[in-house]
């Protein structure tokens, strides 16, 4: 890793202290019929699964028909904020396990007191397991943050589990007779043998059809269920219910474009700030984009103001990737001078991370197992060895994840053809994918059709404005499949791959209060002057510099190396070549071997995403051929 400040800087310290934020690895299991305080090895290979999300403490609480188990990130109150966390009101017993930031903590811990609470500690864990107490399941209304948790209610043998409304923080479950077993990665449902690493027709249709996306709620592992964001699920002995506490909700949008610009200013100004909260070393993540641009002039300014002086800054790229860049509609331009733009102009201390082809390829297998899933590939693997090298020196950072659905910055937004498409625009040729499938496993999965009913399904659930033009409501539609199919797929890789390694990533553009609020924006106001992201570069008037407000949008960086290509094409027909791949019954090999001979590199139609062509399309293989050894997957 290359670096920009200067040897043995020290950090200068933290901002906005008092708030104990917990970014963790939760898990639990739930049994009515077993004693479970006989299976604590069972909990404690759970719990370990997580050790990489929560490198510096682990707990444990185990009763007869009820064991939650931690493993936790400290950021602040590493004494206070142990868990599973305890409270009681008089003789009732309510155990907390808990894996989030709640960015409001200070508005209710003050209403809590009001109503009589006292706190033993600063942590945010202790104000939600007290408001779940006080307003029970109706608390998650009153959140402003990212979280996962599980509840325990002892007296009434009752389960409470939540997920933050965007879907930041991961959270699976899955019932198996009497138990309910939950975590926060597929992996750690695994380690309870009562969860098979089995794959029916619609796990193998969602990793080979919808892949490396997922469709919200499904597990992928056959009856692996994921929470869905914005719901909350009780399970007690009469079984468990669902509810949904919040969604997106249609409206006419009544202000101005003036009034506009400056709400959207003032949201982005307010979470940023309530996101600053933290004990440990914190940056920003900095491509020299719009969205990350305005994070890290935000935050250099708020640590200038606090006296804590200059904001540490990481970007990354690729070796020679200056010699093999080739422009293209995807992506116009170069991050590299950007980046010197930007954190020249708000003298932060700037760590350059500098990724070579043999390591990028070499971790695809890592990425693959720390996601639990065959993912985005080089783009997966690249945000995993950035986020090895930014933990060095950092716990938290600032990342401009989600800006683009909620604003309308990708290409689909604006190009007819993906527009148009009578799919997911951005996968807009999903036939492409099918002579990829041996015939049996086209007849099994029936492709098209599962993802046209995947499509349909989505776009019933859109919450429409009565009356509102043709033009409008498509790209209405856009928005709610950008937001609610493919975001999802950016913040799993955002957890996962900074989870890895202990690393907090905070995603400002995420405050639900920004999603509703832009939801209803016009389309014209939102493509202000007909370019991307236009209200949002002009709410960043007088934040950032004009020349990189108004630079053209370009996607998360990419290597360009075409040794890249030959390596993940190479170990990719080694694996095809290989009698004993378990992707051989599941995919043509011939029609792969005829892909691989030819010029990856004459298209630049991605077939997932922006950044997602014919190199990915073999580093994807490699992915799922390791993740089906490694866990031992079993298509039934």
């Amino acid at each position: 890793m290359q670096r920009a400040s200067p040897a043995g800087q020290r950090w200068q310290a933290y901002i906005f202290r008092g708030v104990d934020l917990s970014m963790c690895g939760i898990t639990g299991w739930i049994d009515w019929e077993q004693n479970l305080t006989e299976k604590s090895h069972i909990l404690s290979a759970m719990i370990e699964t997580l050790a990489a999300r929560g490198p510096d403490a682990q707990g444990a609480y185990i009763t007869p028909h009820a064991a939650l188990g931690h493993r936790r990130l400290s950021v602040i109150d590493p004494v206070g904020g142990a868990q599973p966390m305890i409270r009681f009101r008089g003789e009732q017993k309510f155990v907390i396990t808990y894996n989030g930031e709640l960015y409001n903590t200070p508005e209710i811990r003050q209403e809590l007191e009001a109503r009589g609470h006292t706190f033993s500690t600063h942590c945010d864990t202790e104000v939600l397991l007290v408001a779940f107490i006080e307003w029970g399941p109706a608390c998650v209304e009153r959140f402003n943050g990212i979280y996962a948790f599980g509840i325990w209610d002892e007296a009434n043998q009752s389960l409470f589990l939540a997920r933050d409304r965007i879907g930041v923080k991961p959270l699976f479950y899955a019932e198996r007779g009497s138990s309910f077993i939950f975590g926060s990665e597929l992996k750690t449902l695994l380690a309870n043998p009562l969860v098979k690493p089995e794959i029916d027709a619609e796990g193998v249709a969602e990793v080979f059809m919808i892949g490396p996306a997922r469709t919200p709620g499904h597990g992928v592992f056959r009856d692996v269920k994921e929470l869905k964001p914005g719901y909350c699920m009780t399970y007690n002995r009469q079984g468990k219910s669902v509810r949904q506490y919040w969604s997106l909700e249609t409206k006419p949008h009544v202000d101005d474009f003036d009034t506009t610009v400056e709400t959207v200013r003032e949201l982005l100004k307010d979470t940023t700030r309530r996101q600053l909260v933290s004990d440990v070393p914190i940056c920003t993540l900095l491509s020299g984009g719009l969205d990350s641009s305005a994070l890290t002039a935000l935050a250099a300014t708020a640590y200038k103001q606090s006296g804590l002086g200059s904001l540490h800054t990481y970007a990354v790229d690729y070796v020679d990737n200056d010699l093999y860049f080739k422009a293209n509609s995807f992506q116009p331009n170069p991050d590299a001078p950007w980046v010197t733009r930007v954190s020249g102009y708000f003298e932060t201390y700037h760590h350059n991370v500098l990724l070579d082809t043999p390591e990028l390829a070499g971790s695809l297998k890592s990425a693959a197992i720390v996601r639990d899933l065959p993912g985005m590939a080089d783009i997966d693997t690249s945000l995993y060895l950035f986020c090895r090298e930014i933990k060095k020196g950092a716990t938290v950072a600032l990342s401009g994840e989600c800006a683009d659905e909620v604003f309308g910055g990708y290409p689909w937004f604006h190009r007819e053809d993906m527009i148009n498409a009578k799919t997911f625009p951005w996968s807009p040729h999903p036939e492409i994918r099918v002579p990829w499938l041996t015939p049996e496993i086209q007849d099994k999965i029936k492709p098209t059709e599962y993802v046209a009913q995947r499509y349909s399904d989505a776009l019933a659930e859109v919450p429409r404005l009565p009356g509102e033009g043709m033009r409008s409501a498509r790209m209405r539609e856009i928005f709610y499949l950008s937001l609610t199919r493919f975001m999802p797929t950016l913040l799993d890789r955002k957890d996962r791959m900074s989870m890895a390694f202990g690393l907090e990533v905070r995603v400002p553009f995420c405050d639900h209060r920004i999603v509703d609020y832009v939801w209803n924006v016009p389309w014209g106001m939102k493509n202000y002057q007909n370019r991307e992201k236009g209200l949002l570069r002009y709410a960043l008037e007088g934040i950032l510099p004009d020349d990189v407000r108004w630079r053209k949008k370009s996607p998360y960086p990419k290597t360009h190396n075409p040794s890249y290509t030959k390596a993940v094409v190479d170990e990719a027909l080694a694996i095809l070549n290989d009698p004993t791949s378990p992707l051989k019954p599941l995919l043509d090999i011939n029609k792969l071997k005829e892909i691989a001979q030819t010029d990856l590199s004459a298209s630049n139609i991605p077939w997932f995403g922006q950044l997602m062509g014919g190199p990915q399309l073999f580093a994807y293989l490699i992915q799922a051929d390791h993740w089906m050894r490694a866990y031992n997957v079993q298509v039934v």
